[in-house]
């Protein structure tokens, strides 16, 4: 995965300026900013070098600049889109979140993070019918989408799906986090759901990769004093940054969550998380990205749906060679909900037979995986 900075080596299609790093970066290559494009970057402290460059066709969205420099790249042809002022998030964003971004004044309580002010801003405006806030919210997310592909290029994406009510403190728990873990040190980039349960579970293993194996046994006791985030997300949330400040720089993983479901909080274990008002937009890009395979843990129905989100694609082959699906709990998903049966029907005779997989043990999936990947 690239990381979140600004990017070296320039390709020459890629105009899009991200950070003051790479404002300095094309102003010392090229001399010109024409027809570039610059994303969410405080410019106020470069308005010698606005006032000097060329700016013809070139697009400022959400850059805050001094007036001067506004008017003078505006009348030499460039378009501008100022900051949108109070709002809770960055809508034309170029970097997807993190998590001490999303949970900044949490010793406040959660209610002051970004986050859940965010969630408090989609609930205000999601049926109000303002065409503003349904804009912004469309280009935050393309935003997000954009700095997610730029994350995740080159990357072997494996994606575990299951359900937020999956405790800490539990066997399930313990082995979706050892599932993680293998897939991370298989070079495989685990991308969740960004939730808490199997999603937290699979993001922690990951973050556990890099340590001794004690660390997880470690960890998954001091997260099982706080087992959900119910009745307080604040004290769910402190208990991972505990583990985070005890273990800092642990592995990279994804975390693809959604304000639209806003009694689930982002875990604190995803390196990058990006985060979506779009729950449609947010369920069809985490599936699509997950190149290498998707691992489903037991889940209701939001997994249900992400099995056959998945199974469609790859039934049809728009995406191309049909990616490995993975199935855990088989009386889970015979018996209890017989997800199974109807997938493996689908599949009969088709490409997309020989790439999925039941298996009972959740011990076994990451293996079922790499074999299907072959």
């Amino acid at each position: 995965m690239h990381p979140t900075s600004a990017r070296s080596g320039r390709a020459a299609h890629d105009r899009e300026i991200e950070s003051l790093a790479e404002f300095d970066e094309v102003v010392a290559e090229h001399g010109t900013l024409a027809r570039f494009r610059v994303q969410a970057v405080d410019l106020t402290g470069r308005t010698a070098q606005l006032l000097g460059l060329d700016a013809t066709e070139a697009v400022f969205l959400g850059c805050p600049m001094e007036p001067e420099a506004a008017a003078h790249v505006g009348s030499a042809g460039a378009l501008v889109f100022p900051p949108v002022p109070g709002l809770p998030f960055d809508p034309y964003r170029g970097f997807v979140y993190t998590p001490a971004e999303l949970f900044a004044s949490l010793d406040e309580g959660y209610e002051a993070t970004p986050d859940a002010r965010s969630y408090a801003w989609f609930q205000r405006t999601r049926s109000d019918g303002d065409v503003l806030a349904s804009t912004l919210r469309a280009i935050h997310d393309d935003a997000v989408s954009d700095a997610l592909d730029e994350l995740l290029a080159g990357a072997r994406v494996v994606g575990v799906m299951g359900g937020h009510a999956m405790e800490r403190g539990t066997p399930a728990y313990a082995g979706a986090a050892r599932l993680g873990r293998e897939l991370t040190r298989a070079g495989l980039t685990v991308a969740t759901g960004g939730g808490p349960g199997a999603m937290e579970a699979a993001n922690l293993g990951a973050y556990a990769a890099p340590f001794a194996d004690s660390m997880l046994e470690e960890a998954l006791q001091i997260l099982a004093k706080t087992p959900s985030f119910r009745p307080s997300v604040a004290d769910w949330a402190r208990a991972a940054f505990e583990v985070r400040e005890r273990w800092p720089d642990g592995g990279a993983s994804v975390g693809i969550p959604t304000w639209f479901y806003g009694h689930e909080p982002p875990n604190a274990f995803a390196a990058h998380i990006a985060k979506y008002f779009a729950n449609a937009t947010r369920e069809d890009g985490l599936l699509a990205r997950s190149t290498a395979g998707v691992v489903f843990l037991p889940g209701a129905a939001g997994t249900v749906q992400e099995i056959f989100d998945n199974a469609t694609p790859n039934y049809y082959e728009s995406r191309g060679e049909p990616a490995p699906m993975v199935l855990v709990d088989e009386a889970h998903w015979t018996g209890e909900l017989p997800a199974w049966p109807l997938l493996r029907a689908l599949a009969r005779g088709r490409s997309m037979e020989s790439r999925i997989a039941l298996v009972d043990a959740i011990e076994d999936a990451a293996g079922a995986i790499k074999r299907l990947a072959r």
